[in-house]
């Protein structure tokens, strides 16, 4: 089997800058492609992109200028850095909170396809609180946490539905940007409009946890259990949940926290094995990397079977890792 391997930049960057520039080069020629599969015609208009983040996330404008900025200006660009509405997002993922002593923590594995990922960590302080996450469209968040001690992560919900509103990348960088708590998420969550169905889990300092149900046209609804894979309530997309295993590794996941013999550190080990842990590459399923966020101490491990990456808001390590992740398994990919 082909090795497969990734290369992850840690970019302390607060407010876009040269940095940004260089990414937005590197990176638009690809997104730009993704951002126009189905034809310009299928994408908001300049004037709606810019009128829903008015609306809606207010507090993120001001960034949102200042990168279109730096993108040269241009209307293409500006429409897709909106995250309103672009092409949905399908990732697979695992993640649950582990809470059963000491400080509470939020662990997830990222699986998706290594071809389509930033593979960028950014620490920022766009709007005047630091934020440290995991970037995806160049300045959306994947999962992360922010001084005040909250914490966010996201996972497919496994539904093809789909409707206008905000890319999940945006919606939890204005979460971090703008909450310090869970309350203040699922407040701030219960008046955004949100594209397709997701699972966020949420975890601040004092302890509390939660994992909303969110979806197109519909109120955030929580979860029986702090632990999400790529299904909600119940199973809709049967060949997508097959491919992704995803009712197996939550039991998985529910087995982990029911028993009573697993400490946080068997916990965290589980995410780097199977069934967690996927090397499904070339099905655009393989885990890119598996996070432990600790809202306590302001702190994320990035960590893979042969290595362990801290970052933390008050000792960033600016750098490059490259890592090894796994031979490839054929399988076809799942379109939404």
């Amino acid at each position: 089997m082909a090795a497969v391997s990734l290369t992850f930049r840690a970019v302390d960057e607060p407010q876009p800058g040269e940095a940004w520039r260089a990414r937005f080069a590197e990176l638009w020629p690809a997104y730009s492609g993704w951002y126009l599969r189905d034809g310009d015609a299928a994408r908001p208009s300049y004037r709606e992109a810019r009128v829903m983040l008015q609306r809606h996330m207010p507090e993120l404008v001001g960034a949102w200028e200042r990168m279109v900025e730096l993108a040269g200006g241009g209307d293409l660009a500006a429409r897709f850095l909106s995250m309103y509405d672009p092409p949905p997002l399908v990732p697979g993922c695992s993640q649950a909170v582990y809470a059963r002593a000491g400080a509470p923590v939020l662990v997830r594995n990222y699986d998706f396809d290594p071809l389509r990922f930033d593979a960028v960590v950014l620490a920022t302080t766009l709007t005047g609180r630091r934020v440290l996450g995991t970037s995806d469209c160049m300045w959306g968040l994947l999962d992360g946490l922010n001084d005040a001690g909250l914490a966010v992560s996201l996972t497919f919900g496994g539904d093809r539905r789909a409707g206008r509103g905000f890319a999940i990348p945006i919606v939890v960088r204005y979460l971090l940007e703008t909450c310090a708590s869970v309350p203040d998420a699922e407040a701030a969550l219960a008046r955004l409009p949100v594209q397709a169905p997701y699972n966020l889990t949420l975890l601040d300092r004092a302890g509390r946890r939660q994992t909303l149900f969110v979806g197109p046209g519909e109120a955030p609804h929580p979860a029986r259990v702090v632990a999400a894979t790529n299904h909600q309530a119940s199973v809709s997309w049967t060949q997508y949940a097959r491919a992704t295993r995803t009712v197996e590794r939550q039991r998985c996941l529910l087995a982990l926290l029911d028993d009573p013999g697993v400490d946080e550190a068997s916990f965290v080990g589980a995410f780097l094995r199977a069934p967690l842990r996927s090397v499904d590459y070339a099905g655009a399923f393989g885990t890119l990397y598996t996070a432990v966020l600790r809202p306590a101490d302001g702190s994320v491990e990035y960590r893979w079977p042969s290595l362990t990456w801290r970052q933390a808001l008050d000792d960033f390590d600016e750098g490059i890792r490259t890592v090894a992740l796994a031979g490839v398994c054929e399988s076809a990919s799942t379109a939404m």
